[in-house]
């Protein structure tokens, strides 16, 4: 990617819904060339699709949060489907390092926060869990 498909990722980041017409303003190339590049980071795999945040999904719940857990031998993926299953779970990630998977969580009170973060941390093979509460979400900023 040169600096023209960086700047144009960006501005498709910022609004996905952007015209053909005012990215290849603001990148400064031809609409024809602006939908080329697209086409080719697409067919690279570097674009793999578009996505739509609804205003439902950053408030429906009103206290979010990440757990951390680290899990004994290998039962991630055992403990991963069980997590699937959970309502209050909005997307599990792996990762490396201290942490083998981390939770996005979301309810709406701490009482029930603190009652998914229990049932968690009896599940068979999570040794050990940090949660930290997400305070605020700074999304790109709407042209």
């Amino acid at each position: 990617m040169d600096s023209a498909d960086i700047q144009i990722v960006a501005e498709l980041r910022r609004n996905a819904r952007i015209s053909l017409s005012e990215l290849s303003q603001i990148v400064g190339l031809s609409r024809v060339t602006v939908r080329a590049r697209i086409a080719r980071l697409q067919e690279q795999g570097i674009i793999v699709g578009f996505s739509v945040v609804l205003s439902q999904d950053i408030e429906e719940q009103q206290i979010r949060s990440l757990m951390m857990l680290a899990i004994e031998g290998r039962g991630a993926d055992r403990i991963a489907r069980t997590l699937r299953g959970m309502a209050a779970v909005r997307a599990i990630h792996s990762t490396n390092g201290k942490w083998d998977l981390i939770v996005e969580l979301g309810t709406q009170t701490l009482p029930a926060l603190d009652a998914v973060l229990a049932q968690i941390r009896q599940l068979d093979g999570v040794s050990t869990s940090e949660t930290n509460l997400l305070l605020s979400t700074q999304l790109p900023s709407r042209r």
